[in-house]
């Protein structure tokens, strides 16, 4: 789960970083002219010139959220996962998969040793009990995506 957040989330981070490190520095401009807003300049093929950022978010339309519809309990906690007649819950298969050091499977997936290494920080993880599988999305957001 956690290497699978760093390959989704380097192009989002990259989406992200862009605007920034396009944007040119706010000393670059002489003090005593004015330099034109980013958006009215134009680039090479009048393409337009990438806005600061908090300038960009500025100009994003914000409108009321409307959940009418969604429930919570129209998504199951954890449903049986791939194959329902292992014992292995969802949570259970995500923790399989992102192990570092395969975890013995015993009966109704209960498992027993293995480890598992964050991403973020370096940290070692030996009990799976420990660890925490959470949505990326937020369910009720994944239900207006649709």
């Amino acid at each position: 789960m956690i290497k699978n957040l760093m390959l989704r989330g380097l192009p989002a981070l990259a989406l992200f970083a862009l605007p920034v490190l396009a944007a040119p520095a706010a000393h670059s401009a002489p003090a005593a002219t004015a330099a034109p807003a980013a958006a009215d300049v134009a680039g090479p093929s009048g393409v337009r010139a990438p806005l600061p950022l908090f300038e960009a978010i500025d100009r994003l339309p914000v409108a009321v959220e409307h959940r009418e519809g969604y429930k919570r309990d129209l998504y199951k906690h954890w449903n049986r996962g791939l194959n329902a007649t292992d014992g292995c819950d969802t949570r259970k298969e995500v923790i399989l998969a992102e192990a570092v050091g395969a975890p013995q499977v015993a009966a109704g997936c209960k498992l027993t040793g293995g480890s598992w290494r964050s991403a973020y920080d370096d940290i070692v993880v030996t009990d799976a009990a420990r660890l925490d599988v959470d949505h990326f999305v937020p369910l009720a957001e994944v239900f207006d995506s649709k």
